[in-house]
Formats: structure tokens, C-alpha cells, sequence
């Protein structure tokens, strides 16, 4: 049995009609040119809800936003700020920055003797699946198939058959398992990957929450019964617990 546990006015057509005035007659050439009214100084500006003006003496370092008023900007504001995130220039992709990757190296500081006391070891496989592959567990990608990333080019040539990059790691390690576990000796098999996942999602990405290239940790097991292997998930569904309410909280 393998069971997984893983952890946005008209005119008409023709002519268009001059907006210049026809020439005075009597070679008055300065009334040939249009007035242009002058600039009412006191007329209020077009506001930007999205954007706050910087007062004279303030500096770029407090929350302009508060969160009640709005608070998508609120939320940028306090990520961009505290030096957690920078923005990348391809959508939806950011730049952990040192605070913020500091908090994934404690959830893994944190974790990885939990599951050493699991006989769970740390591997790593491939970011690139094949098409083949993917095509053969069809129901398990059907979810989220509109969302892969695929690399169909090398250099100025294009690949014989397109890429994938890894929306989610079961294609790329069950074929290793059907190919390392040969009988009931190689039983319980235990892996655990710290690893990067792209899903090039269309809504509206948002940093920390809805991204097309994301860090993740996922464990994948394979036992000889249903009973070892409902056992482990339920100790990995507490160590989630744990992470949330005991290390996070």
C-alpha cells in the first residue's frame, strides 16, 4: 500500500474635422491659433485608491495603509516592509528574502528529527517529469493539469517531446519505488523531499499564498499492510498538528 502524506460625439467615417479654428481673414495669423484655456490650480486631482502620496519629512519605512481600509495593499505593505518578500519581474514568482527563508530553515530544523525518529530519511528527485509519465496517472494530475509548466525548447532547438516541471512529485518517485521494492524484505520504504513545485496558477498570485513556484515538504511511504501504513499517516497528520499549534503558533 503507498499512501502520501504532502505537505489567485461620434463623427462619421471619412474625414476626420480639424480641431484648429479656420484663419482670421486679413492675415491675422496670431487669432489663428487655438486658446488654450489656463490651468485651474485649485481643481481637486483624480485620486488613486491604490496609491498614497509620501508627505514632505516622512520616509518610506511605515505602514501607509492600515488594514481596515484596505487590506491587499495593507498586506504588501507589511511583507515588503519587513523585508520578507521582494517582487520578481515574471508574475507570481518572488524573492524569499533572508527573515522570511529563515522561517522555512526552522519548520526544517524543526521536522527533520521528528522524522528520523519515524525511520524517515531525506531524499531528492528530479524537478523534470515526462509527458509519458504524467499521461500515466492521468486521474491523479487531472486536477491541476491546466496548471503545468511545461519546457518544449533547449537553446534555439526545440526538444523531441516536452517537459514537465514538477506540479507534484508522485509520478516522479513511484517508478523508483515499483523499481527499488522487490519483495516484502524492502518493506516499510520511508522518504521524505524538501523541494520547489511550479503551477503556473492564473488567478490572482499572491506572495506566501498563491504562487506559481512554491517551496513544499512531502512525505511518501510504502508499507505491507493497511494498518503500517494508517499508522504512519496519522503520526504525520500530528507532526503537521505540531508544526501549526506547537513551532508556528
Amino acid at each position: 500500500t503507498i499512501l502520501t502524506f504532502s505537505k489567485k460625439g461620434a463623427t462619421l467615417p471619412g474625414k476626420v474635422p480639424s480641431s484648429r479654428p479656420a484663419p482670421a481673414k486679413g492675415g491675422d495669423k496670431s487669432s489663428s491659433k487655438p486658446k488654450i484655456a489656463p490651468k485651474d490650480k485649485n481643481a481637486p486631482k483624480a485620486k488613486d485608491v491604490n496609491k498614497k502620496q509620501t508627505k514632505k519629512g516622512e520616509t518610506q519605512l511605515a505602514l501607509k495603509w492600515k488594514k481596515e481600509e484596505n487590506f491587499a495593499m495593507w498586506y504588501t505593505d507589511v511583507i515588503v516592509l519587513s523585508e520578507m518578500i521582494s517582487y520578481y519581474d515574471i508574475s507570481g514568482c518572488y524573492i524569499l528574502r533572508p527573515w522570511s527563508y529563515k522561517i522555512w530553515e526552522l519548520i526544517q530544523d524543526w521536522f527533520n528529527p521528528q522524522i528520523r525518529k519515524m525511520d524517515v530519511e531525506n531524499s531528492y528527485f528530479p524537478m523534470f517529469v515526462s509527458a509519458d509519465r504524467l499521461n500515466k496517472e492521468k486521474d491523479h494530475v487531472e486536477g491541476f493539469a491546466p496548471e503545468v509548466a511545461w519546457v518544449t525548447k533547449s537553446g534555439d532547438g526545440d526538444l523531441a517531446a516536452p517537459i514537465a516541471v514538477r506540479p507534484t512529485s508522485e509520478t516522479i518517485m513511484y517508478p523508483a519505488f515499483a523499481d527499488w521494492i522487490r519483495s516484502h524484505r524492502d518493506l516499510p520504504l520511508k522518504l521524505n523531499q524538501w523541494s520547489n513545485v511550479v503551477r503556473w496558477e492564473f488567478k490572482d498570485p499572491t506572495p506566501f499564498l498563491r504562487t506559481r513556484e512554491f517551496l513544499w515538504q512531502e512525505g511518501h511511504t510504502a508499507h505491507s499492510s493497511f494498518e503500517d501504513a494508517n499508522d504512519m499517516v496519522m503520526k504525520a497528520l500530528e507532526l503537521y498538528r505540531r508544526v501549526y499549534e506547537e513551532l508556528l503558533a
